[in-house]
């Protein structure tokens, strides 16, 4: 019988892959995640982070963005969208985007993208565009497969496959080949603090 986590938090984000993530690490920490609101870009979720920010003076919120090229820096960014944080809210900022976290686990990214882990950045958060990186990464990828679902179609405009979101939500969901989260928080510095973070909201609510 699976133990249910005590502390359960309520979730905001960009998309669906960063949905999986904050799940996945979430129970890394051994912290539950119930609703998540958001999954409509970034814009709409900086829009409703004040409200966000009310409610948890009340109980655990995490909300997840991505630094992109928006700010110089994580602490810049915080400051700018929110100020004063409310005691139970967890505002996590991905340098520069989650596709660094996912990357920080070079050796099993690299088994699962088919490539050599020599190609994979050894500290991604120094990326200016790790989303970018990651795409390009999977041009030397040997299977066909894979870059058939995560690189971009000639001729559409888009900068993913069709099939790039779910592609990396396999990756980071899957516990036995999958995604990585403490080897991955020994290379990405802004992981470890979402982690860090997440812990910090479940001994508030168990304190």
């Amino acid at each position: 019988m699976i133990a249910l986590a005590s502390t359960v938090i309520t979730g905001a984000v960009e998309g669906d892959l960063d949905e999986a993530i904050i799940r996945r690490i979430s129970d890394y920490a051994g912290v539950g995640v119930g609703v998540v609101h958001g999954r409509r870009g970034k814009p709409q979720l900086l829009e409703a982070l004040s409200g966000y920010n009310e409610a948890a003076r009340f109980a655990p919120w995490l909300v997840l963005v991505d630094l992109d090229s928006d700010f110089d820096c994580g602490p810049t960014m915080r400051g700018h969208c929110l100020p004063n944080p409310a005691p139970q809210m967890c505002f996590r900022i991905a340098v520069r985007a989650v596709e660094a976290w996912i990357m920080a686990d070079r050796e099993r990214i690299a088994e699962f993208l088919g490539v050599s882990r020599a190609r994979i950045p050894q500290v991604p958060d120094d990326l200016d565009d790790p989303k970018r990186e990651l795409v390009n990464i999977t041009r030397h990828s040997r299977r066909m497969r894979v870059r058939d679902d995560i690189l971009p179609r000639e001729g559409s405009g888009r900068s993913v496959g069709p099939l790039y979101t779910a592609r990396m939500m396999e990756f980071v969901l899957d516990p036995a080949a999958g995604w990585r989260i403490d080897a991955a928080m020994d290379v990405s510095d802004s992981l470890n603090r979402c982690v860090r973070c997440i812990g910090r909201l479940r001994s508030i609510a168990e304190g």
